[in-house]
């Protein structure tokens, strides 16, 4: 019960993640001003991240950072329907931003503190799939907000009370584990598996045995470059995409609020879909191709840029399509990065993804802006692959 708490949240960032974007441009801002505003968040999130995450865990008090976060963000939205500057209005997001993610680590140390190991993909992909339904219906929310063309302080207040409404559910539903101990336990489960796995691999080669099995263990450098390389993939291409499917497409706003419908979802299936319990080598194959094919799907968008045909059903069955990878791939990484990052370092996850964010998003607004958006879907089809390679390096 204690999801339901994010989901009023998620409708609020669901509706904000198009209309902010758009409505700077309509107030005499650039691509590049959402560019900056979008880059500085994530990047002063990132140690903002870690902070958090080490705070939780020395503190063992999950629910306490949860509230922080719902109440400050409705706070400042509030205050964000007084401003008409650019300026301003990027300064108060970037604020809003470090005390956005403060309820990232708590909530997943939370899920898997309360369920054990085999049940992580299933409850990650339950969490996944209510909050993927709460920015769904932001994105709905948002075509109807554009249709009926209310105005942009009618909206910003819309998102400080859906923030502050999940704020009062938070209080009331979400309860902080009586005992953390889940995750010391998988540690001690993997360490003893690969003990096991070298006697095993001893024993065979001392009674004169062919071993071609090698034995390795994870490569977590590899896997922390495979995180940041995809979060700068996906936030070069995601940040400009709004403007670029209005201006240099064309949509009206409330269509592209619909292809953001569609995208979100094709996430909220993909979520669902990813509820299935794997065994950690079948998981990280699936991370392997779903990495993949969304980077294939890029090169797809990119040629059909290039031809001239992208056209409106075209647009949108490749966003769904990345709509559903990225479910998969954010279930596979999260339990796996949950099972290798130690308690105390929660915040690692949101860590390496916003490093990559931050940087994507000030890179595709400007390449968007000084060179067009070929460029931009090549670089994101490039660090897609790169993303493949190093997820390959790790297992």
């Amino acid at each position: 019960m204690w999801r339901f708490g994010f989901l009023s949240h998620e409708i609020a960032f669901g509706l904000l993640s198009v209309f902010l974007p758009l409505y700077i441009v309509s107030i005499g801002g650039s691509l590049l001003d959402v560019g900056v505003m979008t880059s500085a968040a994530l990047f002063l999130a990132i140690p903002a991240s870690f902070f958090w995450g080490y705070i939780c865990d020395k503190t063992k008090s999950y629910k306490r950072y949860i509230l922080i976060s719902f109440l400050s963000s409705s706070i400042l939205l509030f205050l964000l329907t007084y401003v008409n500057s650019v300026n301003l209005i990027i300064l108060l997001y970037v604020v809003m931003a470090v005390f956005h993610v403060a309820h990232e680590p708590p909530k997943n140390v939370l899920i898997v503190e309360l369920y054990s190991r085999e049940e992580w993909e299933k409850s990650f992909a339950f969490y996944e799939g209510i909050t993927e339904i709460g920015w769904l219906l932001g994105l709905i929310l948002g075509t109807f907000v554009s249709l009926f063309g209310l105005a942009a302080r009618t909206t910003l207040l819309m998102c400080s009370g859906l923030n502050f409404l999940a704020f009062i559910l938070s209080l009331l539903l979400v309860e902080d584990p009586i005992l953390v101990f889940e995750r010391g336990l998988v540690n001690i489960e993997k360490n003893v598996d690969f003990t096991y796995k070298g006697i095993l691999v001893a024993s065979k080669v001392l009674e004169g045995f062919s071993v071609h099995k090698a034995l390795k263990r994870e490569n977590l450098a590899a896997f922390c470059c495979g995180l940041v390389l995809f979060s700068f993939a996906t936030s070069t291409l995601f940040t400009p995409l709004p403007i670029f499917l209005s201006s240099n497409l064309g949509f009206s706003t409330s269509f592209v609020f619909t292809i953001y419908v569609l995208n979100s979802s094709a996430g909220a299936v993909g979520y669902f879909l990813a509820s299935r319990k794997l065994g950690r080598e079948e998981e990280k194959r699936r991370l392997q191709r779903i990495v993949f094919f969304r980077g294939l799907l890029v090169l797809l968008l990119a040629v059909f840029v290039m031809l001239g045909l992208q056209t409106a059903f075209l647009t949108a069955s490749i966003l769904a399509l990345m709509g559903f990878a990225y479910a998969l791939y954010h279930i596979y990484v999260l339990s796996l990065s949950m099972e290798l990052i130690p308690a105390g370092k929660a915040g690692l996850f949101d860590v390496f993804v916003g490093l990559g964010g931050a940087a994507g998003a000030f890179i595709g607004p400007f390449f968007a802006q000084i060179f067009g958006f070929i460029p931009v879907f090549t670089i994101a089809c490039i660090f897609f692959f790169s993303a493949y390679l190093a997820f390959r390096i790790f297992s």
